[in-house]
């Protein structure tokens, strides 16, 4: 993106109370009761990520010395998420809640704040997954991001490491190419069938990172290729020049955008094929001067094009699906 200017968008309000995990680090018996389970537990907006921790059996884990850095989705997160109360977390698949609890736990401490001023940089969860943490600055203030979420309290302490609690849940990935994942997508699979005869395919399996803005079905269809065989009778450099208009050579999550873009609520985006697609921020209704996403629009387009689905995350990239197919001329 080019003339990036940082921002710092109003501080969402925070409800999480720190005060009920100030506890005395001893019990007359000697046991610590400060420890990140302990922590947790007695935090009320953390009640579903702690019946996770339990489900998953993390919870005896985090009793242990450590250190650990623990990066713990509040309870509106998994709300968004789907899982509405603790009971969600009991009723739902065991193997699944064990892989996205296990997905927020890091061994180490890790002050967030204090890493260095990279965007999307790597780091692991204590199962191996990838997480992506970017430090954003403005002035004093800085914004912390993990995989494109708003951390809302960072390095709140506890006797055997450290919380991060975050705005939404963070889903591990399931596939490590960026093509698996648009693969396993019904809704994309002209677009994928589109990325075959274009001759991207090996590109897009490299190491990367890419960002895909891929278009779905529907929007493939309006465009003239609604059937394999429309595809495959394409010109194939003409398809790879349309394709390459979607994608982009890095790792861009939606909220990446939003705080990139300046008080017009507009910027643009470099492509993979050296032009730029502009972008536009969608204002929050619910909270004023906040913003909730964003449309694209190709020089060709006449009309923004609506994210329908963002930020999935894969081991090389982040996908995208779009409702419309980015033009470069009309």
């Amino acid at each position: 993106m080019k003339n990036i200017k940082y921002f710092l968008l109003p501080l969402l309000a925070m409800s999480i109370s720190l005060t009920s995990c100030k506890k005395e680090d001893k019990t007359i018996t000697g046991q610590d009761n400060n420890k990140i389970a302990a922590v947790i537990a007695d935090n009320f907006n953390l009640s579903i990520f702690n019946t996770g921790l339990v489900r998953s059996g993390l919870k005896s884990q985090l009793q242990e010395n450590g250190p650990f850095t623990v990066i713990a989705a509040s309870d509106d997160a998994f709300k968004k998420a789907g899982f509405a109360d603790p009971v969600a977390i009991l009723s739902a698949d065991p193997a699944r809640i064990s892989a996205i609890m296990n997905y927020h736990v890091l061994n180490g401490r890790y002050e967030l704040n204090k890493l260095p001023f990279l965007f999307n940089q790597e780091i692991r969860s204590a199962n191996g997954g990838k997480i992506f943490v970017t430090h954003w600055v403005k002035g004093p203030d800085t914004i912390l991001t993990v995989n494109g979420s708003r951390v809302l309290a960072q390095n709140i302490k506890a006797s055997n490491g450290l919380i991060q609690v975050v705005n939404q849940l963070l889903e591990p990935y399931s596939h490590e190419l960026i093509l698996e994942s648009m693969a396993s997508d019904r809704n994309l699979s002209l677009f994928y069938q589109a990325i075959q005869r274009a001759g991207l395919t090996t590109l897009l399996n490299g190491k990367g990172p890419y960002t895909i803005f891929a278009a779905d079905n529907n929007a493939m269809s309006q465009y003239g290729l609604s059937s394999l065989e429309e595809i495959n009778n394409a010109d194939p450099a003409a398809l790879a020049a349309l394709l390459k208009y979607h994608v982009l050579s890095d790792r861009r999550f939606v909220y990446d955008y939003i705080l990139s873009t300046g008080a017009t609520g507009k910027s643009e985006q470099a492509m993979l094929d050296g032009n730029s697609v502009q972008l536009q921020l969608i204002p929050d209704p619910a909270v004023s001067g906040n913003f909730s996403g964003i449309q694209l629009k190709g020089t060709g387009n006449t009309a923004m094009i609506t994210l329908t689905k963002k930020d999935v995350l894969t081991g090389n990239g982040v996908l995208h699906t779009i409702n419309g197919v980015l033009k470069i001329t009309q």
